[in-house]
């Protein structure tokens, strides 16, 4: 471990670590109890183009990292993290203070773009200090912590919701931001010394590019982790709209969303005990197969059956399959970033960026057919989960490494 790192104690470090992942979780997650209400104040007649809230700030997301990534490269990590945080506060304000639908989404796109920074940028720091399966385990600690942040952002957007109004969700979101910015600024030491950051200069950061696009691990993880990406997404805009207009669950939501998300957690725990010994690429596959063939069944009973399932049938199938993807989200990053360790920041950007590409345009195919039913969301889980598995098949087979 990189003695910069030990200056802040272990639990510390993870603890703050998981709040800055979770800043675009929490921004996310906060707001579906009120996406409804929103649209309706902002005059969106189209009910569904309520879910642009989330995917705009998905976009802006999946923009801020191709840039905060390398810039820490060159500059730290810390004054980028500082930057990230300045862009996200005034998204919030924007927010805060929208008027009509499209000042909202330029808001929600600039809290996106500044949360890129924390939400990528600490992978990078715990790749500062740690690697191999260890690395894989303490990004599982973190996410395991992290995953308590969105099981209980919307009980407090609810909460918000019916006791100030909407727009408190977001002068929330401004205080969560600041809060933590003044502890990371406070408490966590700079990891990347000075000789070892990259001199900022376009040849460099195209011969960096051009490191990541020649790693067939790299690329290949990248996708995969897209094509989750993509379900989960999906499953994040449309989880509002199936379980109140679908189930009829009313102010019961945040209860089974904030179920859901713990399983995750359950998944990011018991990898992180696993992994060490197991190692990711193993376990990966096994989560995917778990999660993909769950999917299948479900959609192929409900192509034949037709119809709603009941509740507890769809709870079964969302606790068992992200449960699942507690085993996936955080080996995918891992393994993706492990031969890359010397450009770390740089092939944390390009993970996010080139995995968000590739998710936003499936969760907008899958939202827009949510219209009803969920079998869409289903069967999504069910192509995209399997392609995963058969696209890092195609990787391992064709390779003499071992990434395990």
């Amino acid at each position: 471990m990189n003695n910069l790192t030990k200056q802040l104690p272990f639990f510390e470090f993870i603890i703050l670590m998981a709040l800055m992942v979770s800043l675009v979780a929490m921004s996310i997650d906060i707001t579906l109890p009120a996406l409804s209400v929103i649209g309706s104040e902002l005059n969106v007649f189209n009910k569904p183009d309520s879910q642009y809230i989330v995917t705009a700030l998905f976009f802006g997301f999946g923009v801020g990292q191709l840039f905060a990534g390398p810039l820490s490269d060159c500059f730290g990590r810390k004054p980028l993290i500082y930057l990230g945080y300045c862009i996200f506060i005034s998204g919030c304000s924007i927010s805060m203070f929208a008027n009509d639908f499209s000042m909202m989404l330029v808001g929600r796109v600039l809290q996106g773009v500044g949360a890129a920074a924390p939400r990528v940028i600490p992978i990078a720091i715990v790749r500062d200090g740690f690697s191999g399966r260890m690395m894989a385990r303490v990004i599982s600690f973190v996410m395991t912590v992290f995953i308590l942040v969105p099981a209980v952002a919307p009980f407090i957007g609810q909460w918000l919701l019916l006791v100030t109004g909407w727009r408190s969700i977001f002068a929330f979101l401004l205080l969560t931001a600041s809060g933590s910015f003044i502890w990371f600024a406070l408490r966590q030491p700079e990891t990347l010394l000075d000789e070892k950051r990259q001199k900022f200069n376009w040849a460099k950061i195209l011969f960096s590019i051009r490191d990541n696009l020649c790693s067939r691990s790299f690329i290949g993880y990248t996708v995969s982790l897209g094509l989750v990406s993509g379900a989960f997404i999906g499953y994040l805009a449309t989880a509002r709209q199936i379980f109140q207009d679908i189930f009829f669950v009313g102010e019961l939501f945040p209860y089974y969303f904030g179920a859901v998300a713990i399983s995750i957690g359950v998944g990011y725990l018991i990898n992180s005990k696993l992994v060490v010994k197991s190692g990711m690429r193993f376990l990966t596959m096994r989560g995917l197969f778990v999660a993909g063939s769950s999917s299948t069944v479900l959609s192929v009973v409900l192509f034949i059956v037709g119809g709603t399932p009941p509740i507890w049938v769809y709870l079964v199938w969302l606790l068992s399959t992200f449960c699942s993807m507690g085993f996936v989200l955080a080996n995918l990053n891992a393994l993706a970033i492990e031969p890359l360790g010397h450009i770390a920041g740089l092939s944390a950007a390009i993970i996010g960026f080139s995995s968000t590409l590739v998710a936003i345009p499936l969760s907008i195919l899958i939202g827009v057919h949510c219209d009803g039913t969920v079998l869409p969301l289903v069967t999504g889980f069910a192509i995209l989960n399997f392609l995963s598995l058969g696209l890092i098949y195609c990787i391992n087979a064709g390779s003499k490494i071992d990434f395990n």
